[in-house]
């Protein structure tokens, strides 16, 4: 039949609208938002009560479980590419030292090259300008 879609061809093409949810979600919405208050008071009590699941359920939405820690680690100053490359290697030797963790290392080498990036970006702005100068006035 001629109402049927062609392969390939979308029933609706602009998608569902913006900002529709779908009504099971909607009604679930309700019924949270009615409730939510008695909710609370129930877990709370049965937390006080020594329901251990219950106070693992509050303390985890009053107190969220931290997702890193700071480190105290002793690095260079950053300002050059031998720092970098210092900092590189106290990280190392702090992963293979078992004083940090691999996924430490992983993020603090993260942050040095994001420097690196940031000394690099610098170093040769300034070689550029120096370059656009020499053209400039004539300078071979």
């Amino acid at each position: 039949p001629s109402t049927a879609f062609k392969p390939g061809q979308s029933g609706n093409p602009d998608g569902p609208k913006k900002g529709r949810r779908h009504p099971a979600f909607a009604a679930l919405d309700q019924i949270g938002q009615e409730n939510a208050e008695q909710i609370v008071r129930s877990v709370t009590t049965s937390a006080l009560s020594g329901d251990m699941r219950a106070a693992e359920i509050m303390l985890r939405r009053i107190w969220p479980e931290r997702k890193g820690r700071p480190l105290s680690l002793s690095l260079p100053p950053l300002t050059d590419a031998a720092d970098l490359s210092a900092a590189m290697a106290t990280i190392i030797q702090a992963v293979t030292a078992g004083e940090i963790t691999p996924e430490e290392g992983q993020s603090l080498s993260s942050l040095i090259e994001a420097q690196r990036k940031t000394i690099e970006t610098h170093d040769l702005a300034a070689r550029l300008e120096v370059l656009e100068q020499r053209s400039a006035g004539g300078q071979p």
